[in-house]
Parts: C-alpha cells; structure tokens; sequence
C-alpha cells in the first residue's frame, strides 16, 4: 500500500497505519510530546494496559488497581497521556474512563516512518512478504 504522502510504509508498521487519517499532520513538538510521554515506567504501564483494555477503556480505579499505583499518582501519569495526545478521558457516572486515542497512535507512527525504508519500497513489503523473505531458506521436500 502506498504512504499517504508517496512514500512507503515499512512492513512491521503497516498494519497499525492502514486507513490513517490525513486530516492532522503531526508535528515535531507533537511528536517529542508523544514519545516524552511514554519514555516513563508508569506511563508506559499505563499505556500499555490501556492497549490491551481496547477502545471500551477502562476506569482510573481499576488502572490504578491493576498497576499497583496511587490514584493521585496515576491521575498525574494518565493527564500527561491525554495532553500527548494518545489517551482520552471520558466521565460515566462517577467514573473516569481512559481509552487508547488510536488516532494519536497512528499520527506518531506516520511522522516516525515518514521515511522509512530509504526509498527501497523492496523493503516495505506487506508482512507476509516480509515474513517470507526473513524465513530460513529450505531446499523442498521431494
């Protein structure tokens, strides 16, 4: 699949680019903000968990249970998530739900690969291409 800008996505990436929005390009503040974001162990934690929770989310409490982590603490680590861009917040009733913002996601993963492959679209292959070029080579079975 061809990059939204004319360049090719490298194969490991692909799948979590498809069908990028183009609407917002991210910019380098942006990015630095992003990866800031997630360069600590709570916050990575926290992402993570929020990765596998999927776009439901989940509730600061249970975060703050299934982390080991101090509520007025996680508050702290799940704003900074948000203001990156990467989670959203939501109330219901009185709880605060936190999902994974799969927009800002794809938005970091597009200014991270903007030039990836050095312009060898060979290399940028789908993943099943890929899988098959790394594969050992065997001589068939007769």
């Amino acid at each position: 699949m061809p990059h939204p800008r004319g360049r090719p996505f490298c194969a490991p990436l692909l799948a979590i680019v498809l069908g990028f929005d183009n609407s917002r390009i991210i910019e380098t503040h942006d990015a630095i903000s992003a990866l800031s974001a997630l360069a600590h162990e709570s916050r990575l934690r926290a992402f993570r968990l929020l990765v596998r929770a999927g776009p439901e989310g989940i509730s600061a409490g249970e975060i703050a249970t299934q982390l080991d982590v101090a509520p007025p603490t996680l508050s702290f680590h799940l704003a900074h998530l948000v203001r990156a861009g990467l989670v959203d917040s939501r109330r219901e009733g009185r709880s605060v739900l936190y999902a994974l913002r799969v927009g800002g996601i794809r938005e970091l993963v597009e200014f991270i690969t903007e030039d990836c492959c050095q312009g060898r679209p060979e290399l940028c292959a789908s993943e099943d291409a890929l899988a098959q070029d790394c594969a050992p080579t065997r001589p068939a079975r007769a």
